[in-house]
């Protein structure tokens, strides 16, 4: 198929005119891409995602509240919270079947941009702040879209963590931070799962577009991890169309008119933009085109019900227990009678972001319906609405909640941030839920101490009333089926896995970029380098509200015997780590173990630990599985900025299995010896000092100033023991002309980097 599909493409870009290759380059209108009728070369239909469809009644309208139903599953810092790689897969299949049902080729998403700081506007519509995870999470949905024949655009390419002034941002992030901790998530999406098209993001990355910057598009993209499919652009985020397509920018959307496309005719009449480069561009397009054609199937159903009922087992697996003092949940007749439920998001729930993500759901549970339906005959249920999602400030309601709760056996108290506080285009800039929504948790606190608060929330926040509140249970944005997976988890009919991908911090004050955002004067500086999330607040020792990876079970697990295949490596070497967990519980009930790494002593500086790997198991009561990790030089490398190179070094490193990054139950240490070869990567600007202390480079020296070294040579002494005042050998190369009176020449000092330019190290 693919030959025959290359013979094809050749054979209609020969056909193509330039102006045709040129509009080819651009959308056709909002959703989709331009056609050419007379070579039957057809448009692709792209839709709005990631966790729906936001798809337009018509290619040529924007789609927004008269866009066609869908199923709205849970938005993805919900679907992260469950750690689970089958389960987005299978979402994935979910949406990609939907996509056919609608006729869409390529739904827009994932979303694999950090979350840096908690104020991100968007938030919600990404995973975690954690790359690993974000990347791991991100390929899973990409391969169960596109197993349906529907392709993806990983978004939003790439350090897109800001939407104020999103439109011209720059972030300014080194380069080690850059790799380590941005294009990370986009490397394991790419290299895992080949999306169709990546979509290049508004901002600026160090100073370039990201929809013509040839560093991300064409050397980091295609030449290090090798994408085989296209970029396309956000929504209007193109600057300089020719400038696009130099760097690998195949498509600008949506259509707006044919300017664009006259400049790129015009470059390649001038000579400013080669034509090859134009058809290398064009050849990709058509590849997509035409696959997605091929893979186009006929009366595919939406499975509304079956998706519905699986949406809501998805939520069941995505709600994170965060707190369950004296055993409060789940609700059990034996325990309880009488049920308050207060809180308008019981009638009137919040199921997902705000912005381009918006999906018209198909239907919509509220928790009300749902527990007088599956449980109203077994409880008495009361309900009082505790404040106003329309007005912050109305305490009206807070005394009747109050009298309610007072008279129930449990409280659930459904709050959280209302739709207007969490939206793309705009940065929170505070975690605090509404004064109305605390105030009311505060009160019922008080009144009864069996109150259990249900969190609505695409991102994290701060909770004043947590020390005082036995039970918190967090169930983010969980789509149309929300209500229904958070009555699951209630009751006991789920026992609740979620595990936060993203730290709650205690105060803002606290947070890794809390100096550094959003901006100033659209220069985003990332002053925090890669110590984002829970990397921050272990080395500043914070304790946060709740840590990265917390969450807990209505069962118990215990951790046990720890063994790795050996304790001395090599980076060519593949290491198995394997630990046994057990449920020690009475309740069936999974757990989420993760695997981070510690370099005990680096020659740059390395975060205290660092996830590498994670799995989710399923145990019974008294049931015990052995979990098997695979890690390999990568995982224990950083990125050397200098040298413009992943680096392996030689050392010892600590291999921590936890329940959370903050609760670590098995340790083993590991010696691993490098046999990578290094650049030494000296140039006129590194120091006398360092020349000296390399064995090899110290001859170079030896040869060019040995006067000016003798006179640091004690008496009786070898030149190799001369011994330096540091004021004289701190200094670049480059001085030494003039430090040693004219000894060695400028030229002399080129030749010797020159030199050193051949000789390598292991770390």
């Amino acid at each position: 198929m693919n030959e025959n599909l290359n013979r094809e493409v050749e054979e209609l870009l020969h056909q193509l005119t330039l102006e045709e290759k040129a509009s080819l380059c651009s959308g056709r209108d909002d959703w989709s891409s331009q056609s050419i009728e007379r070579l039957n070369i057809p448009w692709i239909w792209m839709s709005d995602g990631p966790h729906g469809l936001r798809r337009a009644p018509a290619t040529n309208k924007p789609g927004y509240g008269d866009q066609l139903p869908a199923t709205c599953f849970p938005t993805a810092s919900a679907l992260a919270a469950s750690w689970d790689v089958d389960l987005i897969y299978d979402v994935g299949i979910a949406l990609g079947e939907e996509c056919q049902a609608l006729d869409v080729n390529v739904l827009l998403g994932p979303g694999v941009n950090i979350k840096r700081s908690v104020l991100g506007g968007r938030n919600f519509e990404y995973f975690s702040e954690d790359p690993i995870l974000s990347g791991e999470m991100g390929a899973a949905f990409i391969n169960g879209v596109q197993s349906q024949g529907v392709g993806t655009s990983l978004k939003h390419f790439v350090a897109n963590n800001v939407e104020t002034m999103r439109m011209y941002a720059n972030s300014d992030v080194d380069s080690r931070t850059l790799h380590e901790i941005y294009l990370k998530p986009f490397e394991i999406a790419v290299k895992k799962a080949q999306p169709w098209t990546i979509m290049a993001c508004y901002n600026r990355v160090q100073g370039e577009y990201g929809t013509q910057s040839p560093f991300l598009l064409t050397k980091t993209l295609k030449n290090d991890w090798g994408f085989e499919g296209i970029v396309i652009s956000d929504w209007f985020a193109v600057v300089d169309r020719v400038e696009g397509i130099k760097s690998g920018m195949h498509i600008e959307m949506p259509g707006t008119n044919k300017v664009n496309d006259s400049l790129i005719v015009e470059a390649v009449k001038n000579g400013d933009l080669k034509e090859e480069v134009l058809d290398n561009i064009v050849r990709d397009i058509l590849r997509v085109v035409l696959k997605a054609q091929s893979l186009e199937k006929e009366d595919a159903d939406q499975k509304i019900e079956e998706h519905h009922n699986f949406a809501r087992k998805v939520v069941g697996e995505s709600i994170t227990l965060l707190k369950n003092e004296n055993a409060l949940l789940p609700i059990s007749k034996d325990k309880y009678k009488t049920i308050a439920v207060i809180g308008e998001f019981a009638i009137n729930p919040r199921y997902q972001g705000n912005g381009s993500s918006e999906v018209k759901p198909v239907q919509i549970d509220n928790v009300m319906d749902i527990l007088r339906e599956e449980y109203g005959e077994e409880y008495t249920i009361t309900y009082s609405r505790g404040y106003d999602l329309k007005d912050d400030n109305n305490f009206t309601f807070i005394e009747d909640a109050v009298e309610i709760s007072k008279k129930a056996d449990i409280v659930l108290v459904l709050a959280g941030l209302p739709l207007h506080y969490e939206s793309e285009g705009i940065d929170r800039t505070h975690i605090n839920m509404p004064e109305s929504h605390n105030k009311l948790i505060d009160k019922i606190n008080k009144a009864n101490e069996k109150t259990v608060v249900v969190l609505t929330n695409g991102s994290a926040v701060a909770m004043p009333w947590a020390e005082n509140t036995n039970t918190v249970v967090e169930s983010w944005l969980g789509g149309q089926a929300g209500a229904g997976g958070v009555v699951d988890v209630l009751f006991g009919k789920v026992n609740p896995s979620g595990k936060l991908a993203e730290t709650f911090p205690k105060k803002l004050e606290d947070t890794p970029s809390f100096f550094n955002f959003p901006a100033e004067e659209g220069n985003v500086l990332y002053g925090e380098r890669m110590f984002v999330g829970y990397r921050y607040y272990d080395e500043k020792k914070i304790e946060p509200l709740f840590p990265f990876g917390h969450g807990l079970s209505y069962t118990t697990f215990d951790y046990k015997n720890i063994a790795v295949s050996d304790k001395k490596i090599t980076d060519t070497t593949e290491l198995s780590v394997s630990v046994v967990i057990k449920n020690t519980g009475s309740k069936k009930g999974k757990e989420v173990i993760q695997l981070y790494l510690t370099d005990k002593e680096s020659r740059l500086q390395r975060p205290k630990k660092e996830l590498k790997r994670f799995s989710k198991v399923e145990l019974n009561p008294g049931e015990e599985k052995e979990i098997t990790f695979k890690l390999d030089a990568n995982d224990f490398s950083y990125f050397d900025s200098k040298r413009n190179m992943w680096i392996a070094e030689s050392g010892q490193f600590d291999i921590l299995l936890g329940s959370s990054s903050r609760d670590i139950r098995q340790k083993e240490t590991i010696t691993l010896n490098s046999t990578q070869k290094v650049p030494l990567g000296f140039d006129e600007y590194t120091f006398f000092s360092e020349y000296w202390n390399n064995e090899e480079t110290r001859e170079f020296l030896k040869e060019i100033v040995p006067v000016w070294i003798s006179q640091f040579v004690p008496e009786g002494k070898t030149m190799d023991e001369a011994v330096f005042q540091d004021f004289f050998i701190e200094h670049p190369l480059i001085k030494m002309p003039y430090i040693t009176n004219g000894e060695c020449s400028a030229e002399d000092i080129k030749e010797l980097v020159k030199k050193s330019s051949s000789i390598t190290f292991t770390p």
